[in-house]
């Protein structure tokens, strides 16, 4: 081919290209999603009204940018957390119990 006469493609190499290029895509759209890989489950969190149970809940969102085997490390910290918060309502001190009007008898 003469360097003054520019190369026209054929119908056929057209085609070829567009499947080529559509191929290409599509395997790097697959190679973008690896359904292996974490993904948050945006599980909506309500807030209980006590600062360090919603701490804990909040940290369960950190499961979701980790492999499924971190996902053990963080359950059982939040569990931890909790059985804490629970332990901690348990030991806080009520009010005062009133007298019992029968103590004093002898």
């Amino acid at each position: 081919m003469s360097d003054s006469v520019p190369e026209t493609e054929t119908p056929q190499e057209t085609a070829e290209t567009q499947e080529t290029r559509e191929t290409v895509e599509t395997v790097e759209a697959q190679a973008d999603h690896d359904p292996a890989a974490p993904a948050p489950l945006n599980v909506p969190r309500t807030s209980t009204g006590n600062a360090e149970v919603d701490a804990q809940l909040e940290r369960l969102a950190d499961a979701d940018h980790l492999a499924t085997d971190g996902h053990v490390e963080v359950y059982e910290d939040v569990h931890r957390g909790l059985r804490d918060a629970l332990t901690a309502l348990d030991a806080r001190p009520g009010p005062p119990v009133p007298p019992s009007p029968y103590a004093s008898r002898s």
